[in-house]
């Protein structure tokens, strides 16, 4: 599948990204990736704000690549992106979802189903997608990081 296809079967729009867009999603990124990391927050709320890095970063590469995610199953549809946009394998792609269900368990059903070793592994999941991404716009889409 491409993304073409993705958007023929309607799960994606096209979408004319910007410099100052991609910019500013990898800065709500970056904050995100920074704040997860304080002190004094649950490991629930350090998990979300970190889920939330992994997530605009991955906006950003579909943005880049020109698409936006309809509002059907979009954190499902932007995070599976990932292998289409910088190249992610299934089994992270499948580790990436897994935090998804995990995010919307916390965020709406269940207060203390995160481990320490959860928040330390989506860290490392969104800060090595953060890396991945900027490096593939700027391989692939020059003109949007100036």
């Amino acid at each position: 599948m491409t993304l073409q296809d993705w958007q023929n079967n309607g799960w994606l729009t096209e979408h004319q990204s910007s410099p100052q867009e991609i910019i500013d999603l990898l800065a709500v990124a970056d904050r995100d990736l920074k704040d997860c990391q304080s002190e004094g927050l649950s490991a629930d709320w350090r998990f979300n704000i970190a889920y939330n890095a992994l997530l605009q970063t991955a906006t950003a590469a579909l943005a880049a690549a020109g698409y936006r995610a309809t509002r059907d199953a979009h954190h499902f549809r932007v995070l599976q992106s990932l292998a289409l946009t910088v190249g992610l394998d299934a089994k992270v792609i499948r580790k990436h979802d897994a935090f998804r269900k995990k995010r919307n368990l916390t965020g709406y059903e269940r207060v203390g189903a995160v481990s320490d070793q959860e928040v330390v592994e989506v860290i490392q999941a969104a800060q090595s997608v953060r890396q991945a991404t900027e490096e593939w716009i700027a391989t692939n889409y020059p003109h949007l990081l100036l």
